[in-house]
């Protein structure tokens, strides 16, 4: 794929959707963290029926940190993997207030040192939090990136890397949540909607359906 392709294709994404932003609901930098970290493996609407429970009554880190583990568990055990996810919550939280005076801290080093962040919960803080250019490469992306052309890659790091490369300057701040959300309601897993895609003409799947 060429740079001419991939800036029309961008130059649609926005234009169908000028302010992109996370589908997770949050009010401030640390329940945006805490969202991402409990969306692992789990859906965003699925995420957003717990958290509008568990934020009125904590979001900050020792508002959770006064919940404990098992008090955390009650708001979020119909979420995937809960039991995992409270205990690095709660770690992660003690790391905030003892390091960094409970604020989120805006590097990616310092992000991936809190328990339960990986580099993809880093970059969608980092980019919808801080909006630094960062690609959070989930499999919606990367299914997109591949089947597109647009960056593919044998795995999440390549994907993350080449996008980054290649997304045009201009549409990079934004770029993970138009691949996001086109992965998550167009160009979906098993019958991508094609018929419905701005970017039809442009993209190299050969598959396409009708």
């Amino acid at each position: 794929m060429n740079r001419a392709k991939r800036e029309e294709i961008f130059r649609r994404l926005q234009a169908e959707n000028p302010e992109p932003t996370t589908e997770l609901e949050y009010s401030n930098t640390f329940e945006l963290l805490i969202a991402v970290i409990l969306s692992a493996q789990a859906t965003d609407v699925g995420v957003n029926k717990a958290t509008r429970k568990l934020f009125p009554v904590a979001n900050t880190p020792q508002a959770i940190l006064d919940l404990g583990v098992d008090g955390l568990k009650s708001y979020i055990r119909t979420i995937g993997l809960f039991n995992a996810k409270a205990e690095n919550i709660i770690k992660t939280c003690q790391a905030l207030v003892e390091r960094h005076g409970s604020k989120v801290p805006a590097t990616r080093e310092e992000l991936q040192a809190l328990p339960g962040v990986g580099r993809k919960t880093a970059n969608v803080v980092l980019n919808t939090a801080f909006r630094q250019p960062a690609m959070a490469v989930d499999t919606h992306i990367f299914r997109v990136s591949n089947r597109t052309g647009i960056a593919p890659g044998k795995n999440v790091l390549e994907v993350e890397k080449r996008l980054m490369r290649l997304v045009p300057k201009d549409y990079l701040l934004d770029a993970h949540h138009w691949l996001i959300l086109h992965g998550r309601y167009i160009c979906t897993a098993r019958k991508p909607r094609c018929a419905a895609c701005v970017i039809y003409d442009l993209c190299e799947f050969k598959q396409k359906t009708a």
